[in-house]
């Protein structure tokens, strides 16, 4: 998956911000895989791919993180 020129990374708060989900729901889903996984951006740091939640926001039933294996 390569990350668009115009894409950002955001940070869990506003990843909880724009869903409306709790952090334990949001987690819960990552484990499903009905919800984007963050990418590592530094030894202690993480974030979201905005693209990738807006996908999920788009359609929150209909979404499966894609096998990137």
């Amino acid at each position: 998956m390569t990350m668009h020129s115009n894409d950002r990374i955001i940070r869990l708060k506003t990843v909880l911000a724009r869903t409306g989900l709790s952090r334990s729901t949001l987690y819960r889903k990552i484990a499903d895989g009905t919800f984007p996984a963050q990418i590592r951006i530094s030894i202690h740091g993480a974030g979201w791919r905005q693209s990738a939640v807006d996908r999920w926001i788009a359609d929150p039933v209909g979404y499966r993180a894609e096998d990137i294996r």
